[in-house]
């Protein structure tokens, strides 16, 4: 059979189509369906997690309503409980506001009691303080006056001094005026009797025993005296202010001797004291013994 000249030859069809179907169009049809299915899947993927988000929400939703319900639930409760107090108790809205402003004005008369007691003590302890600042000043001043006195006392102790008797026995501390005396009573070592002595035959008791002054000599500061003690005379001849007298009596031979130290030697009169032992102890040596003229007891 023969073939008709104007139809084409399936060769020259596909020769044709070849030649009219750039080959990039196919390619970018291609890469456009891929496209299309990959968003596909994305949207797809998108929409999943979207309705699973969804629904998780809708349960919470669901969880949040079911404690609110319970919350407003508690609530009635609750409001239901205070109306039925309100009503036991008896109490209108006027009472309770009338309560509530009885507690303001409570609350601020507390304020203004806090407010004057803090004031108060405020004024107190300024009072305080200035009475502490008081005493400090005079604890100060008198702290000054000890440490004078102190310094006084030990310029007083530092004239005190010791000397040998007129017995060779090395004496007590020795007061040389009325002041020293009174510091070494104030020591308390020994019993001090402080005495004035005027001449005369009548003997004059110091302390546990009598003394008489025989003669005096003011320019030289000598005298002498006679000591009555154990039914025993002892006589003091010549002696001078400031030297320690000293003589023992029963009971003090084992002790320190009693000594008598002069302040002032002046016309027909002596003036000082007698030191004696705190606590005897032993007998006395032996002493000349001469009567004994008649004594007047007189306080130490």
């Amino acid at each position: 059979m023969s073939i008709s000249p104007n139809i084409p030859t399936p060769q020259e069809s596909y020769g044709y189509e070849a030649a009219g179907t750039p080959r990039w169009i196919t390619i970018l049809l291609v890469l456009m369906m891929a496209g299309i299915v990959v968003l596909g899947i994305a949207g797809y993927s998108a929409q999943t997690r979207i309705s699973q988000d969804l629904a998780r929400q809708q349960e919470q939703n669901k969880i949040l309503t079911a404690q609110l319900d319970q919350a407003n639930t508690r609530i009635a409760d609750i409001k239901s409980k205070v109306e039925i107090t309100t009503q036991r108790m008896g109490l209108t809205q006027s009472e309770l506001a009338q309560a509530k402003s009885r507690a303001e004005a409570i609350r601020k008369e507390q304020q203004t009691s806090d407010q004057k007691l803090t004031e108060e003590i405020t004024q107190v302890q300024k009072e305080s303080n200035e009475k502490i600042g008081a005493v400090a000043t005079e604890v100060g001043g008198a702290k000054k006056d000890i440490e004078a006195t102190k310094t006084d006392l030990e310029a007083t102790k530092g004239k005190l001094d010791r000397s040998l008797g007129d017995m060779n026995v090395m004496s007590g501390l020795i007061a040389h005026n009325k002041d020293d005396l009174d510091e070494l009573r104030r020591r308390g070592d020994r019993n001090y009797y402080e005495f004035t002595l005027q001449k005369s035959k009548s003997a004059q008791r110091v302390g546990p025993v009598q003394m008489s002054l025989n003669r005096t000599d003011p320019k030289k500061a000598k005298y002498t005296v006679t000591v009555v003690a154990d039914d025993k005379t002892i006589e003091k001849k010549d002696k001078t202010s400031g030297e320690p007298v000293q003589f023992y009596v029963k009971g003090s031979a084992r002790m320190a001797p009693y000594e008598i130290v002069v302040f002032d030697v002046g016309k027909n009169q002596i003036t000082g004291y007698l030191a004696t032992p705190k606590d005897g102890g032993g007998s006395a040596p032996p002493a000349a013994a001469t009567p004994a003229s008649a004594a007047t007891p007189t306080k130490p």
